[in-house]
């Protein structure tokens, strides 16, 4: 149609909408309102929709599969030692609480990837699709939504802690993009700022009335899909379950066991929601690039990593919620096996990620790279694949494509297949 809305692009209209809700009731929320889902047809694989809720932790800048999860000897060894885990298998000294849960984890060291550059490198990894100019991609979270419906009546299926909302919805409807959480220490902000619930009616009665003309002049699906935002952000500001954001209600000592930091506070906050019916949260950890001074930069941000992982795990396993909540450790490449002493460059054609919980075999092994870690050796896995397989897990009728706005079908992992060999 030949309007001044629909010449703009998705986050342009995105990015209106959102200024328009701020403006009106404070806030900087997105909502949750979601599709009915499809439903499951015939039996499955066991681990098919096990996994109730995902917790994914978004390792950026790169991290380093020889330094890490994938030790090697010779020329390739870099500064770590290799150590005994808990299962049968090695990781370095840089991460000597994974290793105290290893027997709980599932590495995966054949990733193959294509995409050596940080910002479309993360995209390819939210998505599963590689940038292109005409379209936006979905992450995980927002397929959730269209395959799942909403997970909660008043907190959002998919939740960001640590990074801003955009690689969310995608071409899906802007109430499917992430709700963001800059602060895991402050939870959602400005709620306060909204008043009363009286205070709030009068606003959006006012609000209404305003700009009733305007929606009926531009009929776009991109503003009707808020259509539904006010209610659903009054619901949550009045729900008792708006507590699972303030980290205030965790003990000092249970504070301290994730860690001091925004990555190790994010993971308890990310255990929090998935514990309220969060279904996708992803928490983001910077500081993984390391082209110099590889050995002191990862001596300070692996143990951060290596803490609130450890504790996230031993978490969920002693609250019963480990083998219902897929938690993911990804990252967008890994780096190249020439160490000279300093530091190592991007390297995606073989890398490490690993998986938890949520039906995955324990404490195993899936895929090997070479002998210095330059290539996968066997059982390559996609990036696309390894969307499949958590999309799987997670019960999402993954061979169901959804239409593009082009009127492509498109499906998770761009139609790879999940990798059921992950799985008990």
């Amino acid at each position: 149609m030949n309007t001044l809305l629909n010449k703009l692009d998705s986050p342009t209209r995105r990015r209106f909408v959102e200024r328009c809700a701020a403006a009106s009731l404070g806030l900087t929320i997105v909502p949750a309102t979601q599709l009915v889902a499809g439903q499951s047809a015939g039996s499955k694989h066991a681990a098919f929709g096990k996994a109730k809720s995902v917790i994914w932790l978004m390792l950026s800048g790169g991290l380093s599969h020889i330094d890490s999860l994938d030790p090697k000897k010779g020329s390739s060894r870099g500064p770590a030692k290799a150590i005994n885990t808990t299962a049968d298998f090695q990781v370095t000294d840089f991460f000597p609480k994974f290793a105290s849960v290893a027997d709980r984890v599932c590495v995966i060291r054949s990733m193959e990837a294509k995409i050596g550059v940080h910002k479309p490198a993360q995209y390819y990894m939210r998505t599963a699709y590689e940038p292109r100019g005409t379209i936006l991609h979905p992450n995980l979270g927002a397929w959730g939504s269209h395959y799942l419906g909403r997970s909660s009546k008043t907190l959002p299926s998919s939740v960001c802690v640590n990074r801003r909302s955009d690689q969310g919805n995608g071409f899906f409807p802007s109430s499917y993009a992430p709700l963001a959480i800059g602060d895991p220490n402050q939870g959602i902000n400005n709620v306060s700022s909204i008043g009363s619930r009286s205070a709030a009616r009068q606003r959006l009665a006012l609000m209404n009335d305003l700009d009733a003309g305007f929606r009926r002049k531009f009929n776009d699906k991109g503003v009707n899909a808020y259509n539904g935002f006010y209610d659903d952000a009054l619901a949550l500001m009045k729900s008792k379950e708006l507590k699972a954001f303030d980290l205030s209600e965790e003990s000092e000592q249970r504070r301290l066991a994730y860690g001091d930091n925004s990555f190790g506070q994010g993971c308890l906050l990310a255990r929090r929601l998935v514990a309220s019916g969060v279904r996708f949260v992803e928490v983001k950890h910077d500081g993984w690039d390391h082209h110099k001074a590889l050995a002191d930069e990862m001596a300070d941000v692996a143990p951060v990593f290596d803490q609130a992982f450890a504790t996230l795990i031993t978490d969920l396993e002693q609250r019963g919620m480990l083998d219902s909540t897929l938690v993911v450790v990804a990252t967008e490449f890994g780096r190249k096996p020439k160490f000279d002493g300093d530091g190592r460059s991007h390297h995606p054609v073989c890398f490490s990620t690993a998986l938890a919980g949520g039906g995955v075999k324990p404490g195993v092994v899936y895929g090997r790279s070479d002998t210095d870690g330059f290539y996968v050796d066997e059982n390559p896995v996609s990036i696309g694949a390894f969307h499949a397989s958590i999309a799987f897990a997670a019960g999402m009728e993954i061979e169901k494509p959804a239409m593009s706005p082009s009127g492509r079908p498109m499906t998770i992992g761009d139609g790879a297949d999940p990798v059921l060999e992950l799985f008990a």
